[in-house]
């Protein structure tokens, strides 16, 4: 099967950073379901990985990406949530191959069945970006479902990302929270009021001032989903008491203590947790990304799609992983066919 990898560790401007390779078919096992793959998308973490980790030990290549739309091939034998033919899409397992790959293997439990009403391109854009916006929101934050007159603020961070995106999205749709999105450009201010975002403000200004101007004197939830270790004291000032900091990014350092005169609680999401520990509600995100295919084909989800590079080859993904390098896309890119 046709499949992009690395043999090392190298910067995206290197022609081996990522290359075309052929691979085995695999077989499905267990649980596992072997996906076609129709069409993925691109995140931070392929970049990321793809500049810092090896291949697996016996492995010659190490294939990467975690957001995929498919038809399911073939089934294992302790499989029972899908059939062949099934439309799917999920993120996968950071401890297992990608999907940057004609077929991929994947454990049914962490896999949703596609929405109905969106192509394969649009429902590769959204497992890895939901399932974290919707861990962080109502696993982490606890936030409830439903639109008190009291349910606080949320500051997004970062908000015209693919993670972003989404939450705005959630957020404003499933709760009754008043959303705060940060974006420091025009293109990027409007995707974020277009995804339903009350207001807009901007990540490289003082942030008080800011919230202040809104009528707000601080916000009850604030997620961190890039330049935390920039943003970090300032956001803390601005985290109302007994209020929720959560975190998706790499800062090097993060330092609690500043939070404890506020009694103030901070989260860590990141949603390969339950696939990497195979946690006991591992087929939780089975049931969220079913959720959100109900919301999207009730269309109060819509896909995040921004940009598409072409088929899935080591070229087009050279390009799409230098493009999310920059730190200045908005939305997600999504890569189709082979």
């Amino acid at each position: 099967m046709k499949a992009v990898g690395y043999a090392k560790p190298l910067s995206i401007d290197a022609t081996d950073s990522l290359v075309d390779i052929t691979l085995p078919e695999p077989v499905a096992t267990g649980r596992d379901i072997l996906v076609e793959v129709k069409a993925i998308s691109v995140n931070p973490v392929d970049y990321k990985v793809r500049s810092s980790a090896p291949p697996f030990p016996g492995d010659s290549h190490r294939v990467l990406g975690w957001d995929v739309a498919g038809t399911v091939k073939a089934v294992g034998p302790d499989a029972s949530f899908f059939k062949v033919g099934d439309d799917v899409f999920y993120a996968g397992s950071i401890a297992r191959s990608g999907a940057n790959a004609e077929l991929h293997l994947v454990d049914e439990r962490i896999v949703g069945h596609k929405p109905k009403s969106i192509g394969f391109e649009q429902a590769a854009a959204l497992p890895l970006t939901s399932i974290t916006a919707w861990e962080l929101l109502f696993d982490r934050f606890g936030v409830k479902p439903g639109k008190p007159a009291d349910a606080g603020s949320l500051l997004i961070i970062g908000a015209a990302g693919g993670v972003g995106s989404v939450l705005i999205q959630l957020a404003r749709r499933l709760t009754g929270l008043t959303v705060i999105a940060t974006a420091s450009r025009e293109e990027t201010k409007k995707w974020c009021l277009d995804l339903g975002a009350h207001h807009v403000i901007d990540h490289t200004v003082s942030f008080g001032p800011q919230l202040q101007a809104l009528g707000l004197t601080g916000v009850e939830y604030i997620a961190g989903l890039t330049g935390t270790e920039v943003h970090y004291p300032t956001l803390v000032e601005v985290l109302v008491p007994q209020g929720h900091f959560g975190v998706i990014d790499d800062p090097k350092v993060l330092d609690a203590l500043p939070l404890k005169r506020k009694a103030a609680s901070l989260h860590w999401e990141f949603m390969f947790t339950r696939s990497l520990y195979t946690t006991r509600d591992i087929a939780i995100q089975h049931l969220i990304l079913n959720e959100v295919a109900s919301l999207v084909d009730a269309g109060i989800i819509h896909t995040t799609v921004a940009k598409s590079f072409g088929t899935v080859n080591a070229a087009n993904l050279r390009k799409a992983h230098a493009l999310l390098e920059t730190g200045k896309s908005h939305g997600k890119i999504v890569l189709a066919g082979f």
